[in-house]
């Protein structure tokens, strides 16, 4: 658990259920994530929760039993916030709410809420607004079912409307409202983008706190927010950077993450456009972590959902200064050597080996093997660069430590 405590945090409990789909193990490493960001938001988490249920309840989630022994810690421990790893219907939320009587989040709006406080710009703040509204709207039908099934009724002829069907349509017209100003809004920067000329495009992308920023901010010079929490960076950086004689343009992405709402995903459309129209990708990767690989295939997947998983891309493993590993004592004949026991040199060696040319090992923060990486992108800026216009590519020799 994070040992960090202050007067201004929320105490949370986090709950988690373990299944065919969801082992022990992984519904651990999902609520360290959850404790991490509930910790972004602003919370202190001061217990777990986790049952073994195969089929969630339709109404509470979890077990009657399990739900007892929340509410007597809840109660117990003066806890605000109660947080589910997994998205909650409007009817479980309601259900719940009556039992524990303290404040229900779940991982969508947990990271809605964290978008929210993260949102600097208007257009990012408007991102953030559309996507809320998106997530509210089912909810906001789903309490007052029951006034719709009495329409039609005794009361309920005529012109008049209840009270949730003036909210509904007030939702309604401000996601329209919201929808057209982020049209708007996707025009001026496809337009910017257009007018960025010639300059091959290059973009940052990875996991949420793999070192994004921090690798922008040492290739070119700027001040790029970053802080150790998720979600650091909501709007999109551009950048020209210029390697030896070589200009190209980079941009800093917003991170991904498992479970990322789909309304997130819509709402950002834009941010993800700067990924659709990049010319190479740079895929950072935080190789400390111990579930690294699932992280990677987490933004693999949203890749695929944009159709930008053939894009030219460098898988650049970041942290390399942080890597721990197991060891296994020589004498012991009992322990099985897993992943979690592999140097950086057998990592290499695995299918790391196979991608060949297009895999670095770098750490951003104290600046190691920056000289390889700086290589390794002036050769695939150049190779896109010539390949579109061949007639200009003695303007960029190869690359030489001294550019």
């Amino acid at each position: 658990m994070l040992e960090k405590k202050t007067l201004d945090f929320e105490k949370a409990v986090l709950i988690g259920i373990i299944n065919q789909e969801q082992d022990e193990e992984k519904s651990k490493e999902y609520l360290d994530e959850l404790e991490f960001l509930a910790y972004t938001a602003g919370g202190q988490v001061e217990a777990r929760f986790t049952q073994k249920i195969d089929i969630p309840n339709p109404k509470t989630f979890i077990g009657t039993g399990k739900m007892e022994e929340i509410r007597q810690y809840v109660n117990d421990n003066d806890i605000g916030t109660v947080i589910f790893d997994d998205e909650l219907s409007p009817a479980q939320q309601k259900n719940i709410e009556k039992i524990l009587k303290a404040k229900i989040l779940d991982r969508t709006s947990l990271i809605l809420d964290i978008f929210a406080q993260r949102a600097q710009t208007s257009y990012a703040r408007t991102q953030v607004e559309l996507a809320q509204y998106q997530y509210l709207l089912p909810r906001l039908a789903g309490l007052w079912t029951h006034l719709e099934r009495q329409r039609g009724g005794i009361g309920m002829r005529g012109p008049g409307e209840t009270e949730i069907e003036t909210d509904r349509r007030i939702v309604r017209d401000r996601i329209s409202l919201l929808k057209k100003k982020l049209e708007k809004i996707d025009k001026q920067m496809e337009t910017q983008r257009g007018n960025r000329g010639a300059l091959v495009r290059v973009a940052l992308i990875g996991y949420t706190n793999v070192g994004k920023s921090t690798l922008m901010n040492v290739v070119s010079k700027s001040d790029v927010f970053a802080e150790n929490k998720l979600f650091a960076t909501l709007d999109t950086t551009v950048r020209k950077v210029v390697i030896g004689n070589l200009p190209f343009l980079l941009s800093d992405t917003v991170g991904f993450i498992r479970k990322l709402p789909t309304q997130l995903v819509e709402s950002f459309k834009s941010t993800l456009d700067e990924v659709r129209e990049a010319d190479l990708l740079l895929h950072v990767v935080d190789i400390s972590h111990p579930n690294f690989e699932e992280h990677i295939a987490s933004v693999n997947q949203i890749l695929e959902d944009i159709k930008s998983l053939d894009k030219p891309t460098i898988m650049v493993f970041n942290k390399i200064d942080n890597y721990e590993h197991e060891t296994i004592e020589e004498d012991d004949l009992v322990t099985e050597k897993t992943t979690k026991h592999f140097t950086l040199d057998e990592w290499k060696q695995t299918w790391m080996n196979r991608a060949g040319d297009d895999v670095l090992f770098i750490s951003a923060l104290n600046k190691e093997n920056l000289e390889e990486f700086r290589k390794k992108v002036y050769e695939e800026v150049r190779r896109i660069h010539i390949t579109r216009f061949p007639y200009n590519n003695f303007l960029y020799p190869e690359y030489e430590e001294d550019l």
